[in-house]
């Protein structure tokens, strides 16, 4: 066996995944489990195919301790690959992934590259598969905000042209693909790996004592999270969120995970203090998934500018308010329990937590196919290709290909 990949006896195909973000560790271990669980199952089926598996961290995430965290509680292996990418602008942390994975692409020769998501690591090794004849496989496809202005937006047109095999978490991503020429052929309707893992730990989310640590209530709090660019880059904008939670404080605590990009901007801008300062407003050092987990299953809103948030409130039942005027993930507005509200509009904003804190119990439903089980019908639908002869000469050529 290779060092560096965790085979399954006999093997029909090998994947290698690649994540770079807390998100994508997210997405990525459920699928890892079942490639582990079809391989078990596999074992006494002499016709069945079953998979190598390696797992390449890139380090966009570099905060070591809170990847850590996370791969320890999600139940992912140790990476095979640690590319140690780091921060960067986005041509630079796009430019070190193909630089450093191009190698490890080389030395494993995998039949299929496996991406989840949408940030520059997934772009970047969809293009580097792709450039060495290697075929890719895009869990989250299809997803899009139609603002070209988010640098995500751009990641995911790419990376799904690129892509051999798209996975889809909900219909209406379907038919952006088919919109964009993609071939039906390629396109697979699975649900939603981040779903997997919230059905999968939620209930070990709310015994981890994050309520009482912060000596919070169930449904008597905000709960707050911030990161992109266009909320917290902005001295302008930046100021208009710190005043919007001083206001709910005056109603409801709010608890404010701070993301080390958003503390830095509050720093940069005089407004950290503030926040510190203000009576029922708590901030708090990033979070494991199980402590924020706890939290958005107790909280009685949440405000957010994340797009795995909008789906995790959905399925729990919290009603979520999305600073943002576009979502990529609209089956969560239309048949879930979010709402998106202007971020250049406080007043607004305002309005729409007392709405949610006037109103009854959120009314959304849960969207097809969120069931907990898309990781399954994302192997079933490796083995089908792996089995009909798509990897069979596999990358071959890779190593004498020009780049």
């Amino acid at each position: 066996m290779t060092p560096g990949r965790r085979d399954g006896g006999a093997v029909g195909a090998r994947i290698l995944h690649v994540v770079g973000a807390r998100p994508n560790f997210v997405k990525m271990a459920p699928i890892m489990a079942a490639v582990e669980e079809w391989n078990a199952s596999a074992a006494g089926d002499g016709a069945a195919v079953r998979f190598g598996q390696s797992l390449v961290h890139t380090g966009q995430h570099y905060d070591v301790g809170m990847s850590d965290v996370f791969f320890r509680e999600l139940g992912l292996p140790e990476p095979d690959h640690y590319l140690g990418v780091g921060s960067g602008s986005h041509a630079e942390q796009t430019a070190e992934v193909l630089r450093r994975l191009e190698p490890v692409l080389l030395a494993e020769r995998p039949d299929i590259v496996l991406v989840v998501g949408d940030v520059n690591s997934t772009l970047a090794a969809a293009l580097c598969a792709a450039k060495l004849h290697i075929a890719v496989a895009h869990v989250e496809a299809g997803l899009r905000s139609g603002d070209r202005s988010m640098p995500e937006e751009l990641n995911r047109l790419v990376t799904d042209q690129v892509a051999d095999l798209l996975f889809t978490t909900f219909a209406g991503a379907n038919d952006n693909l088919l919109r964009e020429g993609i071939s039906p052929a390629r396109i697979h309707f699975v649900g939603n790996t981040m779903i997997d893992t919230l059905e999968r730990l939620r209930g070990c989310a709310v015994t981890v004592g994050i309520l009482e640590q912060l000596a919070m209530s169930r449904r008597a709090f905000a709960l707050v999270t911030l990161h992109r660019p266009s909320n917290v880059d902005d001295p302008g904008r930046l100021a208009l969120v710190t005043e919007v939670l001083q206001r709910i404080a005056e109603w409801l605590p709010v608890v404010f995970p701070v993301h080390a990009r958003t503390r830095a901007r509050l720093q940069a801008a005089g407004l950290l203090g503030l926040l510190e300062a203000r009576p029922g407003v708590v901030l708090t050092e990033p979070l494991g998934y199980l402590d924020f987990v706890g939290l958005m299953s107790a909280a009685r809103l949440v405000l957010t500018d994340s797009g795995g948030v909008q789906e995790e409130t959905t399925v729990l039942g919290v009603p979520c308010l999305t600073m943002r005027t576009t979502t990529e993930r609209p089956v969560t507005v239309t048949e879930g329990t979010n709402r998106l509200v202007d971020p250049c509009d406080g007043d607004a904003i305002v309005a729409a937590v007392v709405e949610v804190l006037q109103a009854g119990p959120c009314a959304g439903r849960r969207p097809e196919r969120w069931d907990g089980h898309a990781a399954q019908r994302i192997v079933a639908v490796l083995a089908q290709w792996a089995g009909s002869g798509s990897c069979s000469s596999g990358p071959a050529g890779v190593a004498g290909v020009a780049v």
